[in-house]
């Protein structure tokens, strides 16, 4: 780099200049503090300050910027394809048989026998498990076409949580307005909900499965207890405790 009296002695041209006299000869570089100042020598040397902390100022980040990228070359890493995988096709037999269900124990026109309840309002496809006055599991199939998608809601629809409970009550039905509990004569209705906990919406192609079982029953004033879960997939969806009365 040059040296700040180099800068200044060129710029000045002392050498070059009659008017800058000096006091002794100097043999590469001029000693300024022998110099006999002028108004020139004081401009030109105000000047040349300047130019020198300038060019300080420019040169240094540029050097730096080079030496940086010398010091990081680019690198470039050639991309490497993915192989594609190959899915397996299992084909419609193959799903029909992943989605086979077990023979009910009540199909629907069985359930119609015992239940009161019709479209749009029955909501028990058909009773895989029964064990007598005891608890009983029952399949409801929910399709785009159910009628309370059509407002719940029509951009989203999700069956309402209120429905879920009413399917469930329905497979309660199917235990409450049998032998040995009841002889089938008669409805039953609400007399209350208790902690009732809804764990993930439902949609148009899940499958409710529901298990319901009967934990208190009072013949004299015709109160049945049951506790309930519902299921999608494995996963639970929704339960419950809930109260009936049998009223004939």
């Amino acid at each position: 780099m040059l040296t700040t009296k180099f800068v200044a002695g060129t710029l000045l041209g002392w050498r070059s200049q009659p008017s800058c006299q000096l006091t002794e000869a100097q043999p590469e570089f001029y000693n300024f503090d022998s110099l006999k100042w002028d108004s020139c020598h004081s401009v030109r040397f105000l000047l040349s300050v300047l130019l020198v902390a300038c060019a300080g100022a420019f040169q240094a980040p540029v050097v730096l910027s080079r030496a940086a990228l010398r010091a990081s070359p680019l690198r470039m890493d050639a991309a490497t394809a993915e192989p594609e995988t190959e899915v397996e096709w299992k084909g419609a037999e193959a799903w029909s048989t992943q989605f086979a269900e077990p023979e009910p124990v009540f199909d629907v026109l069985a359930v119609k026998n015992v239940l009161p309840h019709r479209y749009p309002f029955l909501l028990v496809d058909k009773i895989i498990e029964f064990v007598p006055g005891k608890k009983a599991v029952g399949v409801k199939k929910v399709t785009a076409n159910e009628e309370f998608f059509n407002g719940h809601f029509p951009q989203r629809p999700i069956m309402p949580g209120v429905l879920q409970v009413e399917a469930m009550a329905q497979v309660g039905g199917m235990v409450a307005l049998q032998e040995p509990v009841t002889d089938g004569k008669g409805d039953f209705f609400f007399a209350g909900v208790n902690n009732v906990k809804w764990r993930r919406p439902v949609v148009p192609g899940d499958t409710l499965v529901m298990e319901m079982e009967l934990t208190a029953f009072k013949p004299r004033f015709g109160l049945v207890k049951m506790k309930g879960s519902c299921y999608v997939d494995g996963n639970k969806v929704v339960e419950g405790d809930f109260q009936f009365a049998m009223v004939k």
